[in-house]
């Protein structure tokens, strides 16, 4: 984060506007509108800042302006100066104002139209009656803490009501019956209500590529317990002050060990929290998801699984590469590249027509590479290597079983990788594997 972003109260406070024209102007009424006592001035003198809350400097001489900026920082003003961020110590957003609800969008001074553009598509998706919906809110506020002094009580209450009927009737202006909706709600509303587990599925890493739902559930979360795979992109998508545990693991390397997963979940949800599990991937597939949501269910506690898009269908469609085609790949297999106890079995998995998406397979390589062949695999079958796939950072390493298993341990940087071997992978340089 470049700047910190927060709000003034300008009310009734006086605020400098350095200079003449139509840019002082502008900006002089745009603190107006939030109540400030404008003081204009020509030239600049120390005296000027005197109670100040802001000062702008806009349409003044160089020498005024150098001086504008130099006192307001020995004095700690927040100080503006149209077009020269190094001046300032305060930024001027584009702003929406659906009072009470002021949305300011930054691009920290280097792109002040992009800020401008950035505005107008939110707005374009932002009601006019939003204003009502945080009023309706706001009349309720001090009701709501009394009835639940719970914190995540009170989220998962305000989760509901915002966005149901209540707010519906606000913000079609039915005040009163919006009131009273709200309040039916209120008095309705569990004390304590019980914990739930989410099992999301966080896709390959990319942001753009989470689902809708696991989208919702990462803004609603009390607590969000991620491993390696849930990356910071993703995660930077989740509510601010949600707790974030950290358990991540790899093969033979676990940070915590599954049964104290289990049971970190169990006791987050009796807590009553909503939780989070966020995982790499989708959860069901190589996630471990099924052992979680086993020991949920023995203890009682609700939980939801939410896809996310697997490795497999990430690397393939990264990379150009059709898990099936009816050329020559009718069916494909998902296996992962070791057992429990680190061995490799692929026992009747070689068939013709079929694509393998062997995930966690290169540590593996050689015994795979063994064993394939020795069901019947010719070594000179396509492959390709695909590692980060469905990210920014992917990466492709192509040719044939034989030549993978010899390039790709030397090749690989240590981020996730698959393993897709088949006809398939060699028909992927036909024109349209960009992203490759």
């Amino acid at each position: 984060m470049q700047h910190f972003p927060v709000f003034l109260d300008l009310q009734g406070r006086p605020v400098l506007v350095l200079g003449t024209g139509e840019v002082a102007e502008r900006k002089a009424a745009a603190v107006r509108e939030a109540g400030a006592a404008v003081r204009f001035a020509a030239t600049f003198t120390p005296e000027l800042l005197e109670g100040c809350a802001l000062a702008i400097g806009a349409d003044a001489a160089e020498a005024e302006l150098q001086a504008l900026a130099v006192a307001c920082r020995a004095r700690g003003v927040p100080v503006n100066v149209v077009d020269r961020p190094g001046l300032c110590t305060a930024l001027m957003p584009a702003i929406i104002d659906r009072a009470p609800v002021t949305v300011a969008i930054s691009t920290g001074g280097a792109a002040p139209v992009l800020a401008r553009m950035v505005r107008q598509k939110v707005e374009a998706v932002l009601p006019p009656e939003l204003g009502r919906i945080a009023a309706l809110a706001e009349r309720f506020k001090s009701a709501v803490r009394r009835r639940l002094p719970d914190l995540a009580a009170r989220r998962r209450f305000l989760d509901g009501v915002l966005g149901g009927q209540p707010a519906e009737l606000a913000a079609a202006g039915r005040e009163a019956e919006a009131d009273m909706a709200f309040a039916a709600a209120l008095d309705a509303a569990d004390l304590a209500l019980p914990g739930i587990v989410h099992l999301v599925g966080a896709g390959p890493g990319a942001p753009d590529l989470l689902t809708l739902r696991a989208l919702r559930l990462l803004g609603e979360a009390d607590v969000i317990v991620h491993d390696r795979l849930g990356t910071e992109a993703v995660l930077e998508m989740a509510r601010r002050d949600a707790e974030r545990i950290f358990v991540g693991k790899a093969r033979a390397n676990h940070c915590v060990p599954q049964a104290d997963i289990n049971t970190l979940l169990v006791r987050l949800a009796r807590e009553g929290k909503r939780v989070v599990r966020l995982k790499g991937g989708d959860p069901l597939i190589f996630g471990r998801g099924g052992e979680e949501a086993e020991a949920l269910a023995a203890a009682g506690i609700a939980c939801e699984v939410v896809p996310g898009v697997t490795a497999a269908l990430a690397c393939a469609a990264g990379a150009g590469i059709p898990l099936t085609h009816r050329d020559c790949a009718r069916a494909v297999t998902f296996v992962t590249g070791h057992r429990r106890d680190g061995g490799v079995d692929v026992a009747g998995l070689v068939r013709p027509g079929q694509t393998l998406a062997i995930y966690m397979g290169i540590a593996t390589l050689g015994p795979l590479r063994e064993a394939l062949v020795a069901e019947g695999l010719d070594p000179a079958t396509p492959a390709a290597v695909v590692e980060r796939g469905g990210t920014d950072r992917q990466r492709v390493l192509r040719g044939t079983l034989e030549s993978i298993t010899a390039e790709a341990p030397a090749w690989v940087t240590g981020g996730p990788a698959l393993l897709l071997v088949g006809e398939v992978v060699g028909r992927s340089a036909r024109g349209w594997a960009a992203a490759a």
